[in-house]
């Protein structure tokens, strides 16, 4: 092996980490604790990992952020500030990142002092995709020169491309659950009201509208009212 390598992952060991991560996940109560699981999962799993971060994009909003802990924030904080990286370059390309030594790479000469200062040499930094929904990456920041081993890539792009099922899994159930809050919700304003379920369904919406608040967000509030009153 070279410089900085580590034990290579047994193809059983790499199983019971993608059967761990599902069962973290899939725990899970919605996609901020998931990534943050994610995130913390990630740094255990890869040993000479220092840090592992995620960022998830989605439209007309700021990114979902998590971190496996406050280790390198620095480098993290300084790339999303200054809008240059390998985390964002892999969000935006699609494409696996790596760096061999982050503080030498003139790619992102700014990030090259911080990167040392921090103790992390290498990065690989990897896409991730839920679809319909959001498109982001899963940094892995290494302490030792010569980035990640090759073998560890492999095991990191598997726990990656696993998280990316389970996210978006996470995101169906989500959204039946705030369905059936919402049809509840529908429910409730029939019987106080008397009145028919298009209208139900546009008082919640003209509702969330004049509160500036999501029709789920109404929908739940208007349910423990109810259970309140009852």
């Amino acid at each position: 092996m070279g410089v900085g390598a580590v034990d290579r992952p047994h193809p059983v060991e790499v199983a019971g980490l993608l059967h761990e991560l599902t069962v973290r996940l899939l725990g899970a109560e919605d996609v901020p604790q998931a990534l943050d699981r994610l995130a913390a999962f990630g740094v255990q799993a890869l040993p000479g990992t220092l840090r592992c971060s995620v960022a998830l994009i989605g439209e007309g909003g700021p990114p979902t952020l998590a971190a496996s802990g406050p280790q390198a924030q620095r480098l993290d904080d300084l790339q999303y500030a200054s809008g240059e990286g390998p985390a964002l370059e892999a969000a935006r390309t699609r494409a696996v990142i790596t760096a061999q030594d982050l503080p030498t790479d003139d790619r992102w000469p700014e990030l090259g002092e911080c990167a040392l200062a921090e103790g992390v040499r290498g990065v690989a930094a990897i896409p991730l995709d839920v679809p319909r929904s959001a498109v982001g990456s899963v940094s892995f920041f290494v302490q030792h020169p010569g980035g990640m081993d090759p073998e560890q890539l492999l095991t990191a792009m598997a726990l990656v491309n696993q998280a990316e099922v389970l996210l978006a899994e996470l995101q169906r159930r989500q959204g039946l659950r705030e369905g059936a809050a919402v049809d509840r919700a529908a429910g409730v304003i029939i019987a106080q009201r008397g009145c028919g379920v298009q209208e139900a369904y546009n008082v919640l919406r003209d509702t969330s509208q004049r509160l500036g608040l999501p029709r789920e967000e109404v929908a739940e509030r208007l349910i423990g009212a109810a259970a309140r009153n009852a």
